[in-house]
């Protein structure tokens, strides 16, 4: 069937966005259409105000309006450790867990010789930077569980155990409520690994 070219052009562009398929494209598609027009400019707007808006922290590199970012001037958060992540969005992950109360560092993305990302094309420089004045006692690497997050995880390490810092790598393993028996050979070892005494 043969859509209205407006509609087409619409399918098409958010059939671009991640982990949107040609039928999910379609549905989000006719729900714009059945909306109002407020809605759609009120969608249009949001989308031109986070390009307008949004920027990088200049300390820690996250996405923000304000700069530096609320996490970077929280004056609550302990400023003795930084959780070092790949991607603004693992941030989330992260204070959703409740568990880390310190800052973070955003590398935006992790090394990957294959698709020519080396150390100077991630925020490390700025990392190191930032550890210069020896406030920090504690790195986290909480890159991911993949082959450039393991690279990366292991590059920083080597470069940052020679500044005396205590630098540790978020566990990883088998999530809660799965099964043994399911889980891959690396998923396994990597739980081994992150074991710790009860």
């Amino acid at each position: 069937m043969q859509l209205a070219a407006p509609l087409e052009r619409l399918i098409e562009r958010l059939r671009k966005l991640p982990g949107v398929g040609a039928k999910s494209a379609q549905r989000l598609a006719f729900h714009i259409l059945r909306g109002s027009k407020d809605e759609a400019q009120a969608l249009a707007a949001a989308i031109l105000d986070v390009k307008d808006t949004i920027r990088l922290c200049s300390v820690c590199f996250n996405i923000t309006d304000i700069d530096p970012c609320l996490v970077c001037t929280d004056e609550g958060r302990d400023r003795s450790g930084i959780c070092v992540i790949e991607e603004p969005h693992n941030l989330l992950a992260i204070e959703k867990s409740g568990q880390f109360h310190g800052l973070y560092h955003v590398l935006h993305g992790s090394l990957s010789p294959l698709r020519g990302i080396g150390p100077d094309d991630l925020k490390i420089g700025a990392l190191l930077e930032r550890l210069r004045d020896g406030s920090v006692k504690e790195v986290i690497l909480a890159t991911n569980p993949n082959v450039e997050g393991e690279a990366t995880a292991t590059y920083l390490s080597r470069l940052l155990k020679p500044l005396g810092l205590k630098v540790t790598r978020i566990a990883m393993g088998l999530p809660i409520g799965s099964e043994l028996e399911y889980a891959d050979e690396v998923t396994v070892g990597k739980a081994l690994e992150g074991r710790r005494e009860i």
